[in-house]
């Protein structure tokens, strides 16, 4: 990219042609699996590839949150401007004087209520950008390497392809299944073995230092103490998932090393073969980020086997399995994956046994604790506001679960939430149910929605339900091809 570009926030070319850089990386990436990469740090510091990382940490939904310097993306903006401070950053970069400055600790509840939290670590901004720069070079030349079993934190990919994934082989006898959990993942990840996985397609020495840099920035406790980081990637780093991505494909590698073309799973009928004639077990891996399950055509003992050898590659890594959480089941007793449900039982009314995929019950307590929060009888906050933000909460959890078995719990819900903010109402203004029924029932007898200076409460009954379908290997790269 040249080297004139001009550091405008505003920069509609920067996207073209930090585009570009990705596809040609990619691209080259693919071609030679052996490639080493050298001067990458030049792309990184590119006016064009800084302004797209700008853009997208403003686009964030921390960039309201400051750093341990206290600056927000906004006060970067007011008080230098955008053009300004990326042309200081990069400058910073350049001469080398760049230095990543400690994570600012904040600590968050665990979701489903356990009473245990979790760190983030919030960066500068400055920080921020660069991380976002350094992914924007290094995410398409390691996308060539990884396996399709992985999808979190990867372009074009979600979660329900990895629920469609493990529906698709469940289907298809892969039935007893290690439910892995890795413990402390994103704090325990040996620096040591994630570099010499980086230093494996990278050879620019500037931006291996520079990721080990962020990886050695420390933490800035809530308490004001100073904590050096020997091991791990902070959770809330733009760049954390990515290499946690990196050293995690370690096992997608040796679990998806038979799959590959001449090992012993490789075709249809070498997987029939190990089954019915060498009784020996076939297994497929699904991971997102560090949430994974291994499917297991065979017995439990078989999976028992490739616990332990899960154990074995983890163990460089400076990871283990929990002992409390980790769980070898059978689909018919059903396994809980992100928010989902996922069991083989019988169709009602008839011998047929088939996958199915539920909501689970946690994210259901979750959202109705929400809802209560939101519609306590003594809330005074007006009803347009309430309902924007319950309609904001709804929409979103009802778009991730619509393709769940989801049509009974969907009415439930709705049905619970517009009882909840009645309740709220009918206290607040003191309405009889008389009351109620005369502001809100038609001549005709049917019900009005909720509704308030032209926000209505929206009725998650009414989502359509559709079932997603599994896209396997083909779920298409964004660099797929070399751009005119």
């Amino acid at each position: 990219m040249p080297e004139d570009t001009s550091l405008n926030s505003e920069d509609p070319s920067s996207r073209v042609r930090v585009l570009e850089m990705q596809t040609k990386l990619h691209h080259w990436a693919r071609a030679d699996p052996g490639r080493r990469f050298d001067d990458l740090f030049n792309l990184v510091h590119d006016p064009a590839t800084l302004t797209m990382a700008f853009a997208r940490v403003a686009g964030n939904q921390g960039a309201r949150t400051p750093g341990v310097d206290g600056l927000t993306v906004i006060e970067v903006e007011e008080r230098i401007g955008a053009p300004g401070f990326l042309h200081d950053l990069r400058a910073a970069l350049k001469d080398g004087s760049f230095r990543p400055l400690p994570v600012r600790e904040r600590k968050i509840p665990k979701p489903g209520g356990s009473g245990k939290v979790r760190s983030l670590g919030i960066p500068t901004v400055a920080d921020r950008v660069v991380q976002a720069a350094l992914k924007l070079v290094l995410e398409p030349v390691f996308e060539a390497d990884f396996t399709p079993v992985s999808y979190g934190f990867r372009p074009g990919r979600r979660a329900q392809d990895a629920i469609a994934e493990i529906h698709h082989f469940g289907t298809n006898s892969y039935r007893w299944v290690l439910d892995a959990d890795i413990e402390a993942c994103f704090d325990r990840i040996d620096h040591v073995a994630l570099m010499d996985r980086v230093r494996a397609r990278v050879k620019d020495k500037r931006v291996l230092a520079l990721v080990k840099a962020f990886l050695k920035a420390g933490i800035l406790t809530e308490l004001g103490e100073n904590k050096e980081t020997m091991t791990g990637t902070p959770q809330g780093g733009i760049l954390s998932p990515l290499l946690a991505n990196i050293a995690l494909s370690a096992l997608d590698e040796h679990l998806m090393e038979p799959w590959k073309p001449g090992g012993a799973m490789s075709t249809a009928w070498q997987r029939q073969s190990r089954r019915t004639r060498k009784q020996l077990p076939n297994w497929r891996v699904v991971r997102y980020a560090d949430d994974f399950v291994v499917l297991v055509n065979g017995s439990r003992e078989d999976v028992l086997a490739v616990r332990e050898d899960v154990s074995r590659v983890l163990k460089p890594l400076g990871l283990r399995l929990s002992q409390e959480k980790t769980q070898v089941t059978h689909l018919e007793d059903g396994i809980d994956f992100l928010g989902f449900h996922i069991q083989w039982r019988r169709k009602k009314g008839t011998d047929q046994w088939h996958v199915y995929t539920f909501i689970a019950k946690r994210p259901i307590r979750q959202l109705k604790a929400k809802i209560r929060a939101l519609t306590r009888r003594q809330s005074q906050q007006d009803l347009k506001s309430l309902l924007i933000r319950i309609n904001q909460i709804v929409r979103g959890w009802s778009a991730y679960f619509r393709h769940a078995v989801a049509k009974n719990q969907f009415s439930g819900l709705a049905d619970f939430i517009w009882w909840r903010v009645m309740r709220m109402l009918r206290v607040r203004h003191d309405w009889t149910w008389k009351d109620i029924r005369r502001r809100f029932v038609t001549p005709s007898g049917r019900w009005r929605p909720i509704s308030a200076e032209g926000t209505e409460l929206f009725d998650m009954a009414a989502v359509v339900v559709t079932r997603y379908r599994w896209r396997g290997t083909r779920i298409p790269s964004p660099w797929a091809e070399i751009q005119a």
